[in-house]
This record gives C-alpha cells, structure tokens and sequence, in this order.
C-alpha cells in the first residue's frame, strides 16, 4: 500500500459523460491505499485460508429475481464475446453472454483457468466479495471520492490519471481496446484481455493501472453527483447515495448499485470513453463480469 496524504480536488468532469457532471469540489482526509489491484495470487490466499465462495459460485436466489427462468439462477457469471463484425452498439447484449460456471477461477467459462494468470487482477468478484476480502485483509474498499482523489495522481482535473494526453508520445498508458469495439481488437497494447498488474506506467502516486484493465468497486451506492451536492450533509469526506436511491428504476429485480470506477480493457474511443478518473459506472451490488475487479483502502485511525 501508499499513503495518500488527502485534500481538496475537483471530482467529476464537464466534458464528457453526463452521470460525471457537475464536477464539483470535494476534500478526503488521508488513507492508505493498494498499489494495485487485489490480483488472483492475493484472492487464491484468501479462499484457501477461508473456504469462501463467492456469488458467482453459489446459485442465485429466486426470491431476489421474481419470475427468472431456473437456468438462469444457476451458478454463472457475464462474459464478453468479441462479434464477427460490427454491431449495434446500443446493444450490449450483442456482446455479453451469461456464462454457467463463469468465475474468478475460470475467468471465460468452465474450459478456462487462470494458470499463469495469478498477477492478473481477479475478475468476476461482486460487491459483497470484495467486501468479504477486504474485511479477511483489515481493509475496506474506498469511497469514490477517495478513489477518484488518488486515481488522479495529484492531476487536479487533467483528463486522464498521467495528463491530457492519451497516447503520449505514441505510447499506450492503460490497457484498453484499440481498434473498432466489439469487433475489432488491435491490441496495440499487448493485451487482449486483463494484463498483469504494473504492467503500465503508475500515476503521481506510485499506484499502477488504475484506470483501463479492469473496472473498481467503490464503497458508494450509485447516485447523480447532483443529488450528492443538494442532499449530502458535506462535501468533506463524502459517502454516496442510499440503496433505495440507487435502484435502476427499469429493472425488474431492486438490485442496489454501488460505483465503480475506473474503465476496463473493453473500453475504446468508438465506445466507453471511460478510462479516466471522473468515469462512474453503475453496478448491481450481484454481478460479476470479466472485466471488474477491486482495490484497498486503509483510513487513518
């Protein structure tokens, strides 16, 4: 971990997505963070030590989805699948499966494995795993506002967590999608999928990918900044939202949502501009994905 030493910063941004708007000012108090992702090596730790299973392992329950077809409460978790050509891109279901056995440990499907891949970020892990982990460690997860503070490596505003630039001096930063998402994958990069941690430059703060690879749980529940602004008792060390409020209202399950930050390696300039700090994502507090991961915090006592 590093310690972030907190203060004032503008969160958000005006220019590019509207759930990032408005940005606005909001002061953190110090904390201590992961330099990187908590990757398959770190969880492999945790499972051995406490026989845990995470969500996408256990069948659902049919309680929580009234009217789910029995298949679908089956242990499984979403894939992506890159298309043959292209797509709609209003879409998404064009290019995520719902795969049965889909898990951390077999991060594409139950013919796959994370051999070799143990400083990988782990994938496929839902809020309540990522909790589960974090309080095992002596750790929680981080506020937005403390994530997207130290996401920015001291860049007050600047558009990405190393400047304005995206690919300076032609050289990728972050792994995320070139070429034309979901179909055509360059991988300019050198990756295809997830890459090992510190595999990029790290930010201001020594902290390594901490936008493109894989998307972050917070700890907020998912509202509009501009409900934090009216509503929230202060901008000082703000916690966003309540799980009422963060329902998707077109949802027929009231799955709360929690924000999570930071892009992934799906993410492409045709589709997802959102490797960057101020990015928010929405995120039913029960799915697991390929692409979404998780980091630490410690709070100053």
């Amino acid at each position: 971990m590093t310690r972030i030493t907190g203060g004032t910063f503008r969160m958000g941004s005006d220019r590019h997505y509207p759930e990032e708007a408005p940005a606005h000012r909001v002061h953190v108090d110090p904390f201590w963070i992961d330099v990187t992702a908590v990757t398959n090596r770190q969880f492999r730790r945790f499972v051995e030590a406490t026989g845990y299973v995470t969500l996408a392992e256990r069948p659902a329950n049919a309680d929580d989805y009234p009217g789910a077809k029995r298949d679908l409460l089956l242990p499984s978790s979403i894939v992506f699948r890159q298309t043959a050509g292209p797509v709609d891109l209003s879409n998404h279901l064009d290019w995520w499966t719902y795969v049965r056995s889909a898990d951390w440990r077999h991060p594409q499907g139950p013919d796959s494995t994370i051999e070799a891949l143990d400083d990988h970020p782990v994938v496929h892990v839902a809020f309540d795993d990522a909790i589960a982990y974090a309080t095992w460690i002596g750790k929680t997860l981080p506020t937005e506002a403390e994530w997207e503070f130290a996401a920015r490596g001291g860049l007050d505003d600047a558009e990405f967590a190393w400047g304005d630039d995206y690919l300076p001096q032609g050289k990728p930063m972050a792994n995320t999608w070139q070429g034309e998402f979901p179909w055509q994958n360059l991988a300019e990069d050198g990756y295809e999928a997830t890459a090992p941690v510190r595999a990029f430059p790290a930010n201001g703060y020594g902290l390594f990918e901490m936008t493109g690879n894989v998307w972050e749980w917070t700890s907020d529940f998912y509202q509009d900044h501009r409900r934090i602004i009216r509503s929230c008792c202060t901008l000082d060390n703000p916690r966003g939202g309540s799980p009422e409020e963060s329902h998707d209202p077109c949802a027929r399950a009231r799955i709360p949502r929690r924000v999570t930050k930071g892009g992934s390696y799906l993410c492409a300039p045709n589709y997802c501009r959102r490797y960057r700090p101020a990015a928010r994502m929405a995120q039913p507090i029960d799915t697991s994905t390929c692409h979404l991961g998780f980091r630490c915090i410690v709070r100053d006592a």
